[in-house]
C-alpha cells in the first residue's frame, strides 16, 4: 500500500486564470444522450494538430486489434442524505458521504457544518440509520461513525440503497429520469461520491465489438472523490494540493497493460480518473505492478507522462483540475484552442455531455 503526491515544476508559470474559456450555458448537459453511445466524439490528433466530428460509436475505428482500454470500475453510491440533528432542534442537516475510513466510519462533507460539532448526532430515514461526529477534518469535513440494525442489514450500503440519493453535480439541475445513467455499465466496486463520466458512454454491445476486434480491457478502480473536482483556489496552478483518493490495480491488470504496452500496443485510458491511477504507479520505464494506497498526483502541464498513449475524456470545467490534466496531455494552448471549437460546434458539456479522444 502506498500514497503517492506527485506535483512537478511547470516549464512556465501558470495561472489558474490561464484555464478559463466562456461557455453559453445552454451547452452544460442536463441530461445523458438518448443512447449512451450515440453522444457526440471530438477527435483530436496531437500529430498535426487536426480535429474531427463523430459519434461515440465511431471509437472502435480508432481502437486498433493490439491496443488495451483502460476502465475505472469504481461505482458510484447513493452518497447524499437528509436527516435531522437527533437533538430537542431536530434541524434539518444534508451529508455527503465522500470516503470510507472503514466500513461504518466515513469522511462525509455536512451542510450546515456549524450543526456539525464533536459529538453531535444525526438520524436519517426515520431511524434506519444514526450517525456521530467523532473528528473534525476541515471546515465542512467530519468523520462520522454509522450505527444501524446489523442483524436486519447486511451493510451500510444497503441502507443508503433505501435512503440515500445519487450525488448529481451542482450544475445538473433537473433530476434523470433513469439514474443507472449516472452510472457506468461496468460499474463494480462501490465507493464513488461521483461517476468517472467518460466510461458513461460505453455501452455493453460497444464494449463487445472491441473484445471482437482485439482489444483488451483492463479495470483499474480510483473512487472518485471531491478532489477531483474541489476548485484551484491558488492563483498559481503549482500552488494547489489535490485531496487524495483511493485507487487499486490488480496483478491481472497490471500485467495485461505490460505485455500489450511490450508488444507495441498503445495504453488507452477512459477518463482521468484511470490515467490518474496508471501515472501514479508506472515506474520511470512505463511497467506497471500490483498497487493500492491514496493518490494525490495532481497532473498540469509540464507533467511528462510515463504511460498513456491515448485518452478518452468528457469536456470539463473552467479552471477545473481535469482541464488542466488534458491540457497536460496535448498542450494548453491547443486544447483551449480544440475547447473552443467544441463550444463553437455546440458539443455538450460536463458529466452528461459529449466526448473527447485524444490521440
Amino acid at each position: 500500500m502506498g500514497s503517492f503526491i506527485v506535483n512537478e515544476k511547470m516549464p512556465t508559470e501558470l495561472k489558474t486564470s490561464d484555464f478559463f474559456y466562456d461557455l453559453p450555458h445552454e451547452l452544460i448537459a442536463q441530461h445523458p444522450a438518448d443512447k449512451r453511445d450515440g453522444s457526440r466524439l471530438l477527435v483530436v490528433n496531437r500529430n498535426d494538430g487536426s480535429v474531427e466530428h463523430k459519434h461515440f460509436y465511431d471509437i472502435v475505428d480508432y481502437i486498433n486489434s493490439n491496443d488495451v482500454l483502460v476502465i475505472n470500475d469504481s461505482k458510484v453510491i447513493p452518497a447524499r442524505l437528509y436527516g435531522k440533528l437527533s437533538a430537542k432542534t431536530h434541524a434539518d442537516i444534508e451529508l455527503l458521504l465522500l470516503r470510507s475510513q472503514s466500513l461504518d466510519m466515513w469522511e462525509c462533507l455536512v451542510k450546515p457544518g456549524k450543526r456539525a460539532k464533536l459529538g453531535s448526532k444525526f438520524v436519517f430515514g426515520d431511524g434506519l440509520l444514526y450517525g456521530e461526529v467523532v473528528d473534525i477534518v476541515t471546515e465542512g469535513n467530519r468523520i462520522l461513525k454509522f450505527d444501524y440494525d446489523r442483524v436486519k442489514y447486511k451493510s451500510i450500503y444497503e441502507i443508503l440503497s433505501i435512503i440515500g440519493l445519487m450525488p448529481l453535480p451542482p450544475y445538473i439541475t433537473e433530476k434523470p429520469k433513469d439514474s443507472s445513467r449516472y452510472q457506468t455499465v461496468y460499474a463494480k466496486e462501490e465507493g464513488s461520491a461521483a461517476a468517472p463520466t467518460a466510461g458513461l458512454h460505453f455501452t455493453p454491445e460497444l464494449l463487445d465489438k472491441l473484445k471482437a476486434k482485439g482489444v483488451v480491457i483492463a479495470p483499474v478502480m480510483l473512487h472518485v472523490g471531491l478532489g477531483t473536482f474541489r476548485p484551484v483556489k491558488c492563483e498559481r496552478v503549482d500552488e494547489h494540493i489535490m485531496h487524495t483518493e483511493y485507487f487499486s490495480i490488480s496483478a491481472e491488470s497490471a500485467e495485461i497493460i505490460n505485455k500489450r504496452r511490450a508488444a507495441g500496443g498503445r495504453v488507452i485510458c477512459v477518463g482521468t480518473t484511470s490515467t490518474r491511477v496508471l501515472e501514479s504507479v508506472a515506474d520511470e520505464n512505463g511497467v506497471l505492478h500490483e498497487c493500492h494506497g491514496d493518490t494525490g498526483i495532481f497532473i498540469y502541464p509540464g507533467y511528462k507522462f510515463k504511460i498513456v498513449n491515448m485518452l478518452i475524456t468528457n469536456f470539463h470545467l473552467p479552471e477545473s483540475t481535469l482541464l488542466m490534466l488534458v491540457s497536460a496531455f496535448y498542450t494548453r494552448d491547443d486544447m483551449m484552442r480544440v475547447y473552443r471549437t467544441a463550444v463553437d460546434e455546440k458539443y455538450r458539456f460536463f458529466s452528461f455531455g459529449d466526448a473527447m479522444l485524444i490521440q
